[in-house]
């Protein structure tokens, strides 16, 4: 977390609030707030917390805090003496303190659109071109996930841009993948995401909507296939492969896939889809880890702790395809 120090050992800047949850404990009622930026996040709390006094708040508020940050069960724990809500005068967006992907979404989204574009052909051009156009706008904010891999602002785009370049890589090694496929699966494959979690402007998933949990992006994202096909008179073939690539791409049923993958470019998509969420979530968790040290487990990868040795630059390098 980036604070300020001020007199006395105190520190104050401004933070988001990632959660909070007012409790009660032996003194009386108190405020327990998970505190982020840019460069992390820490827990915080109000004691003798009175709504008069200090203000009411919620999660993906931004406020300016004073306090002491001290040393608790051997982690860092802020404790607040003074919070208030952001005033414009002080001149700061709720997007400077919010995890971003490493490039813009404008960039990201022209780099898709503009492959899509190349493509021969003439219904997958069609197909892809068309959502793309169609979801721009949130495309260049939204999160890739409510918690788990990507879940940042642009995430989403990061995520399917970082399989499209895998996939490029994959039709180098192995000409006989039907490469346009394989590339409109791996555009296309978390679009229904869109409708999937609830997300504020600053680009952070709030909670999944009532159609994310009823449904599911993969249905979703089949069932919009399916209409956008009929619009653009798509052959039925053409709809019902892209759409068993989107409903197949989680690649086992107890992971969320409606069926698993049939066919060369389905079982790519899968896999390279798995491959990018792990590295995302690996690297995440050894950033934080100390140099020849193990990060703490890791649920989403199979409660493991991951080892940080110190042969690799874990720093993003964004850069753009020529």
């Amino acid at each position: 977390m980036n604070f300020t120090p001020i007199s006395n050992g105190r520190v104050e800047g401004f933070c988001l609030i990632r959660s909070v949850e007012c409790k009660t404990g032996k003194n009386g009622p108190y405020l327990d707030l998970t505190l982020g930026d840019k460069e992390g996040e820490i827990n915080g709390k109000v004691w003798r917390y009175s709504p008069a006094e200090h203000g009411e708040y919620e999660a993906n508020q931004l406020v300016k805090i004073r306090g002491v940050i001290r040393s608790y069960n051997g982690a860092d724990q802020l404790s607040i003496e003074q919070i208030r809500p952001v005033l414009e005068s002080d001149g700061v967006s709720v997007e400077d303190y919010v995890k971003t992907a490493a490039f813009s979404g404008d960039q990201m989204y022209e780099e898709l659109y503009r492959l899509a574009e190349s493509f021969q052909d003439a219904e997958l051009k069609a197909l892809v071109t068309a959502v793309l156009a169609d979801h721009r706008k949130a495309l260049l904010y939204w999160p890739a996930a409510y918690k788990l891999h990507h879940a940042v602002r642009g995430g989403l785009l990061m995520h399917t841009l970082s399989i499209v370049r895998l996939a490029e890589g994959v039709c180098r090694v192995y000409p006989f993948v039907d490469r346009e496929l394989l590339l409109t699966g791996a555009i296309l494959h978390d679009i229904a995401k869109i409708e999937e979690f609830s997300v504020n402007e600053a680009g952070v998933a709030e909670d999944y909507s009532v159609e994310g949990n009823l449904l599911g992006h993969l249905a979703m994202g089949a069932m919009k296939i399916e209409r956008y096909a009929k619009q653009l008179n798509l052959s039925k073939q053409t709809a019902m492969l892209v759409e068993h690539m989107i409903l197949s791409h989680h690649g086992e049923p107890e992971f969320g896939a409606a069926v698993r993958p049939m066919f060369i470019e389905a079982e790519l998509l899968s896999e390279l889809d798995l491959m990018d969420s792990r590295v995302y979530e690996m690297r995440e968790a050894v950033s934080g880890a100390k140099s020849d040290g193990f990060s703490q487990r890791v649920w989403a990868l199979d409660n493991r702790k991951l080892f940080r040795h110190d042969r690799t630059d874990l720093e993003e390098k964004p850069h753009l395809l020529d």
